[in-house]
């Protein structure tokens, strides 16, 4: 049997794969941390955010006032809704490649970005207010009045522009990440290797190569 020179021998697909996490891994990892970190945080105060109070008010009943508030929530349930789903596209990021990682990191992009123009739209509205007085007077022609605006819609905006900027990182970066199961298989430890490798023949080149391409030792 000839003898194969370490030219021609084909490189194991798993030590493909680590060169290649090796050689992405500096930024890689930096931009990973940021976007998980940019993500969480602008879930986090999203969802925070949307359930304080947005504004304030009176209503007139029975020759008085009746004090009005109205959370984020009654204002609009947009920057929740998207903050839901961006955190989730956070996750999907790393549970997929190539094109879907892409449509996953633009969804990304998206909620955040619509997530933080919906709570400045909202940071004004009177709406929902007007509509609690109207049921608390029975009346609905009742307005409210000693309108106020808190800062939280400005906040939650903030959240929405926090998970903007991962989904930015993810469009820039994400083609360097790591995936979830992209190295692994469904209970069976790295991809290419078996419990039970099949026999070698020395006798049969395609064995051998069959071997290498496995990251298998033919010699033994």
């Amino acid at each position: 049997m000839g003898y194969v020179s370490a030219a021609s021998v084909p490189q194991p697909r798993a030590a493909r794969a680590d060169e290649d996490e090796k050689a992405a891994a500096p930024g890689g990892r930096r931009s990973l941390a940021a976007a998980l970190l940019l993500g969480a945080a602008g879930s986090a105060v999203v969802l925070l955010a949307s359930g304080r109070t947005w504004s304030r008010g009176t209503v007139e009943l029975g020759g008085g006032t009746v004090p009005l508030q109205v959370t984020g929530g009654d204002v609009t349930g947009l920057p929740t809704a998207l903050a839901v789903v961006g955190l989730a596209a956070l996750v999907a990021v790393f549970a997929v490649r190539r094109a879907g990682r892409l449509l996953v990191s633009v969804l990304l992009t998206l909620s955040g970005a619509g997530a933080a123009a919906a709570a400045l739209l909202g940071a004004g509205d009177s709406a929902a207010l007007d509509e609690k007085a109207a049921v608390t007077t029975s009346d609905s022609a009742a307005r409210v009045a000693e309108l106020t605006h808190t800062a939280w819609p400005y906040v939650t905006a903030a959240g929405g522009l926090l998970l903007l900027l991962a989904g930015l990182l993810a469009l820039r970066h994400g083609r360097g990440w790591p995936a979830m199961s992209g190295r692994y298989e469904r209970g069976t430890g790295p991809r290419g290797v078996r419990k039970g490798p099949a026999p070698v023949d020395p006798d049969r080149p395609e064995d051998l190569w069959k071997a290498l391409d496995r990251g298998e030792d033919p010699t033994r």
